[in-house]
């Protein structure tokens, strides 16, 4: 595993303004060689495994290069059907093809000036590849249906997570385009090659849930962050998101060991595959139980905290300090302070690293506060309606469903008028 490294200003305020968590060498390299090549018009090629964050990459070079002012325009080359791609990239005149009712122009077009971010490149067919080929030697091309040339002044930044030479070598890819697109290739390191870089965005991805659900923070004992330091992380940085939300929702409040944190793990033996859930086997019931007791067992702390501000008591607390906010109606939102790692025991995070996080999350938590508050009335309403509905309108049943009493749940019918829900 990589060793933390000292981070120059400029890359600093980078990761801030991109919102990019982490200190791995490699990591730096790739951020200060895209830095680099920005104000450079050069054709960029970059190649990461799936979920590294490649996305953020082709915004840095564009907003810091002289096209900053011009339009970006990102492209995923693997969602376009392979009929419509250089009708999407050049445009196409009217009546070009079948359903070609009037002129379009294509994103070559509409970039002029700009930049364009052509993401899975190695999935445009070949047809599609020797018309780029020819926008990179000489900025040349012609919509679908005409025969008019046209110019564009436009610079390309590409990505894939394929093996280029591989897929040139299986004549699936042109090697001229290759060379051409990769001018300046900036490689981003998966995440299992990133080291500590780990534990800092779990942090991250905990306290934004934290925050952004009203539930109570989890706390990670050394031997589940260990866990998570040593797994392969095949999907990298989307799949830690994906398993640390998982993690931070259906272990609330608790203090998560190893033995918790593999049971959220896909298998860790060879192979490392991808969590993927088999829908004709996975239990929504459960899935939408444990929901439901999530938001009622956090309306009630809620309740407890308004009734705690109106008489002045303040009692400890097991898990996260806890933060009030009243806003001019007098509505009180809760939210809880980054949860805390012991820093001195793993591989030695310095306290700066969680620092850096922290104020990056406090940013975003100022700049989002308005779209992160949820009306917990409406959820719980909606929650009780959809209890009484699936259950016929039996309120002993959906009670227990609910796993709260049957006096709480006439009371909370009549406060949201329920009566006549029945299925």
């Amino acid at each position: 595993m990589e060793q933390t490294v000292t981070i120059s200003p400029q890359i600093q305020r980078l990761k801030q303004r991109f919102g990019i968590i982490g200190n791995s060498p490699s990591l730096t390299s790739a951020l200060e060689r895209a830095l680099q090549v920005a104000p450079i018009d050069l054709s960029v090629l970059i190649i990461g495994e799936s979920g590294t964050g490649k996305e953020f990459f082709p915004n840095i070079i564009h907003e810091n290069s002289a096209r900053k002012h011009k339009k970006y325009i990102a492209v995923n080359c693997g969602a376009i059907p392979e009929g419509t791609i250089d009708s999407e990239l050049f445009g196409h005149e009217k009546g070009a093809f079948t359903g070609a009712i009037s002129s379009r122009k294509g994103y070559f077009e509409e970039a002029n000036g700009g930049t364009i971010f052509l993401d899975e490149v190695a999935e445009l067919p070949l047809t599609t590849q020797a018309r780029l080929l020819r926008v990179l030697e000489s900025g040349e091309y012609m919509r679908v249906g005409s025969s008019e040339v046209m110019k564009t002044d436009i610079r390309i930044v590409a990505a894939t997570n394929k093996d280029m030479l591989a897929a040139i070598k299986e004549g699936k890819f042109r090697e001229d385009l290759f060379y051409r697109l990769s001018t300046v290739q900036i490689n981003i390191p998966p995440l299992r090659e990133r080291g500590n870089d780990v534990l800092l965005l779990v942090r991250k991805f905990t306290t934004d849930f934290a925050d952004r659900y009203r539930t109570p923070a989890v706390t990670l004992a050394d031997s589940a962050r260990q866990a998570l330091l040593n797994y392969r992380w095949p999907g990298n940085v989307r799949q830690l998101k994906n398993i640390i939300e998982q993690i931070a929702l259906f272990e609330a409040g608790n203090i998560i060991e190893r033995d918790t944190v593999v049971k959220y793990l896909p298998d860790m033996g060879d192979g490392y595959k991808p969590a993927v859930i088999d829908k004709a086997q996975f239990d929504y019931t459960q899935e939408r139980e444990l929901l439901f007791k999530m938001l009622f067992q956090l309306q009630k702390e809620l309740e407890k905290l308004k009734e705690e501000v109106a008489s002045g008591v303040s009692g400890p607390s097991t898990h996260r300090e806890l933060h009030l906010d009243v806003d001019d109606t007098g509505a009180v939102t809760a939210h809880h302070a980054p949860p805390t790692l012991d820093e001195g025991t793993v591989h030695d995070l310095q306290a700066t690293d969680f620092e850096l996080v922290d104020e990056l999350i406090d940013t975003q938590h100022r700049h989002h506060h308005d779209e992160q508050k949820l009306n917990l009335e409406d959820i719980e309403r909606e929650t009780i309606k959809r209890a009484l509905e699936h259950n016929g309108g039996r309120r002993k049943a959906t009670a227990h469903e609910l796993g709260i009493s049957e006096r709480t749940l006439y009371r909370k019918i009549k406060e949201y008028n329920l009566d006549d829900v029945e299925h």
